[in-house]
């Protein structure tokens, strides 16, 4: 199973490694699908605005909710979630060398979100690169049964093990 996630020590530092990570696979030419997070700094100092890219070059997608000022908890717009995770999932059936998703997050911990798109490219043994935090580690975890290995965050890492896990299905073609 070619499965392995990262974990950025920052806030957002994970988006932004996964994201610069697609565009050069994307310039090298691999056929990455999934979704990296792009964050916006909001002028009225509240919390940033979450957006998807979903991979290659498909729509960006806003997933997070304005619950106004005072709102506390989770900002996510589950159906902006489901919509990405079906586009996602129409692109994995065309093929792909690569799927990343952002974040396994709550709604994958719950059962929802990407956790059958992660499940599906493994199946089809595509290899996979999730975006993890400390909360949804276990979660995670028990999930991949143990079978996933975690990347350092680094570019010349994550580099590596695609290059490593992508390498093979050259050789078969």
């Amino acid at each position: 199973m070619k499965l392995a996630y990262t974990m950025a020590p920052g806030r957002g530092d994970t988006d932004l490694v996964l994201e610069r990570l697609a565009a050069n696979l994307a310039a090298r030419g691999l056929r990455c699908c999934g979704t990296v997070q792009i964050n916006s700094e909001r002028a009225d100092a509240g919390p940033c605005d979450m957006d998807v890219r979903v991979l290659p070059d498909g729509p960006v997608l806003r997933i997070s909710q304005d619950l106004g000022s005072q709102a506390r908890g989770c900002r996510l717009d589950p159906a902006a979630l489901e919509t990405s995770v079906g586009l996602v999932k129409v692109s994995l059936s065309s093929g792909a060398d690569l799927l990343i998703v952002n974040k396994f997050g709550k709604h994958e911990a719950e059962g929802r979100g990407f956790r059958d798109v992660i499940a599906e490219a493994v199946a089809m043994e595509i290899p996979v690169l999730v975006g993890l935090n400390a909360l949804n580690r276990p979660a995670f975890e028990s999930f991949a049964e143990g079978l996933a290995i975690q990347l350092p965050s680094e570019p010349a890492a994550l580099m590596a093990w695609v290059n490593e896990v992508t390498a093979s299905a050259d050789e078969l073609v």
